[in-house]
This record gives structure tokens, C-alpha cells and sequence, in this order.
């Protein structure tokens, strides 16, 4: 990796935290999973070690629990959806995309506690959450129909 890719890797990571925190305020209004598919859409394969530093400075901020292992693979699952449908341009497609993907957030997110509590308990973490899950669903097709098209013109300058 050449030293203006490991720089650029972690300007974009940064960023990512950065508009995490920045929006916490919010019930699942966030940024992140916009920019994973743009990052995607732009960066490609990079975007795996971006997740994965991602992930790693989530654990760091806010410790490594139970909620922690899921975003080692939320993350690549939405990376991998994007990559699956790269060469379409359609921006509802790509709200629609993150708009499930917020609904399903909740559902990938309780398998860790499926796994650790049993099923009922990944069952219940997932039902508890569903109003957020909407939430998050609608934020994030509004954020992608609104943002996207700007923040896809900046990163592919800064490509």
C-alpha cells in the first residue's frame, strides 16, 4: 500500500467516525452506511480495510462488547450488496438499498446476541428495536436521496 493510500485510508475512516459521533444525538439518523456505498462506488476494494479500521475504532472508542462483533460483518454485508450492483447509477436504487439496509440493521445486529443469550435473546434485542429500525430506514433513504449525488462528486475529486 503506498503511503498516499494508507493516508487517504485513514482521512476517510476519520471521516467516518467523525459523522458517527457527530450525529449520535440523533435516533438512527447517521451517515455511515451513505458513505460505506459511496466509498464502495469510488474507493472499491480499499473499502475493506476502511471498514475494518472503522470497526476497529469503534471498539477502541466505545469498547469491545458484545455489540462490537457485529460490526465486523454488518459493515462488509452492505459493502457486498453495493459491490453486487456497482454499475447501476440509479440514485433510488441506491436509496432503496440503504433504506433496507437500515431496516435490517437491527436484525443483523442481533445475531451476536442470539448467539451469546440464545435465540430468544437475539429475538428480543431485534423486536425491542424495531421502531429504530425504522427510524434508520427512512434516514437513511432520505440521507442518500439528498446526499449522495454531492458527496459522490467530492470523493471522486479527491480520487
Amino acid at each position: 500500500m503506498k503511503t498516499r493510500e494508507l493516508v487517504g485510508n485513514a482521512f476517510l475512516v476519520a471521516i467516518l467516525v467523525i459523522v458517527q459521533v457527530a450525529f449520535s444525538f440523533l435516533p438512527n439518523i447517521e451517515f455511515v452506511s451513505l458513505l460505506i456505498i459511496l466509498y464502495t462506488l469510488v474507493f472499491e476494494k480499499r473499502t475493506v480495510v476502511i471498514i475494518y479500521l472503522f470497526a476497529l475504532l469503534e471498539g477502541i472508542l466505545y469498547g469491545f462488547g458484545v455489540w462490537w462483533i457485529m460490526y465486523l460483518y454488518v459493515w462488509t454485508i452492505l459493502y457486498l450488496l453495493v459491490r453486487i450492483f456497482r454499475k447501476n447509477n440509479s440514485l433510488l436504487l441506491w436509496a432503496v438499498l440503504s433504506g433496507f439496509f437500515g431496516l435490517a440493521f437491527g436484525m443483523l445486529c442481533a445475531v451476536p446476541y442470539a448467539v451469546t443469550g440464545g435465540i430468544g435473546a437475539g429475538i428480543a434485542w431485534w423486536i425491542s428495536g424495531i421502531p429504530f429500525d425504522i427510524l434508520h430506514g427512512i434516514g437513511n433513504f432520505i440521507t442518500v436521496l439528498i446526499f449522495f449525488r454531492p458527496l459522490q462528486y467530492i470523493l471522486r475529486k479527491i480520487k
